[in-house]
């Protein structure tokens, strides 16, 4: 069996430049059900154990980008021992992560676990936009300003924060404080818009209010998600409110980038993902794309935003 693929309209195979795509996922979410080429390449005798892996190039000037190993892993690109992790859904190459930290500290957003996969076609680390934007604030990554998540602070921050607390903050959901001020709703499955009429966009057409009213409720929630953060460190009301504005700031842009100064590199703090029961902690030079050199370089977030909805989803 062979299926080609014969046209990719997407915009990231316009702009960027392939030489090919060979799939290599799980034959759950292949497309009509075609065994996949790895499948085959085991059952063949073709590779000596059945592991494949992949070597990213860092540098760019050198001619060789990467390299491809099929039956095992090339000694020269590491040191030391791999650590691995059970796959804990086919499908994708899907694993549990625990908690993330900023230089050392928990954000308390994966503490509980979260789902990821180890996607080699996807560039960078790519995340829940709620917790991208905590990332990318405490690295200094400036986004667009969303006034759906500034005017949900603005005129309930206090009202959560007060909800957050006479809850006890780690048992309140952002789900339920959400839909206990009139924000969200709550079906049962997933939060939906209440219907409550925009404080930023009064007017237009009913389409354009509706999705108004479907990016504060998940500016809400965010924004519940990063003011529980705060007062697990007995930050003060005023502070929590401040953070939570500041956050609404570094939100990523529609493509999901947020843009970093190249000069404040070395006061970056670490970034750790816990996989496995082990910390693997990148520094500000592993996580930040530099794109050109001297005063002409740009330097972009290597953390990006992408929100998958149930039941596949969230996923790193």
């Amino acid at each position: 069996e062979f299926i080609e693929a014969t046209s990719e309209p997407g915009t990231t195979f316009l702009v960027a430049h392939f030489d090919g795509i060979l799939g290599l996922g799980f034959q759950e979410i292949s497309v009509g059900n075609s065994v996949p080429a790895w499948y085959n390449m085991i059952k063949q005798g073709l590779i000596k154990e059945p592991v494949f892996s992949f070597w990213l190039n860092r540098n760019a000037e050198e001619e060789e980008g990467g390299e491809l190993v099929f039956g095992g892993a090339d000694p020269k690109h590491y040191k030391g021992k791999h650590t691995y992790a059970p796959v804990t859904k086919k499908g994708y190459w899907q694993f549990d992560m625990g908690d993330v930290l900023i230089d050392g500290k928990t954000t308390g957003y994966c503490a509980d676990g979260c789902a990821a996969i180890a996607d080699s076609g996807t560039s960078l680390l790519a995340g829940p936009t709620t917790i991208i934007s905590q990332i990318n604030e405490a690295i200094g990554g400036s986004g667009v300003l969303n006034k759906e998540c500034k005017a949900v602070v603005q005129q309930y921050g206090q009202t959560m924060i007060d909800l957050l607390i006479s809850q006890a903050s780690i048992l309140a959901t952002p789900k339920k404080v959400c839909s206990q001020i009139g924000v969200c709703t709550f079906d049962g499955a997933r939060s939906v818009s209440s219907g409550i009429e925009s404080v930023v966009d009064k007017e237009g057409s009913e389409d354009a209010n509706s999705r108004s009213q479907d990016a504060m409720c998940s500016a809400c929630e965010m924004s519940v998600v990063w003011m529980q953060n705060q007062l697990q460190q007995n930050a003060t009301h005023d502070r929590v409110i401040s953070y939570a504005d500041e956050l609404c700031e570094r939100i990523p842009n529609p493509m999901g980038q947020s843009a970093i100064d190249c000069n404040n590199l070395s006061k970056m703090p670490t970034v750790s993902f816990t996989i496995a029961g082990k910390e693997f902690a990148l520094s500000p030079e592993e996580y930040v794309l530099k794109i050109g050199n001297g005063k002409a370089a740009q330097c972009i977030s290597g953390f990006t935003a992408m929100d998958i909805p149930p039941p596949h989803g969230p996923l790193w």
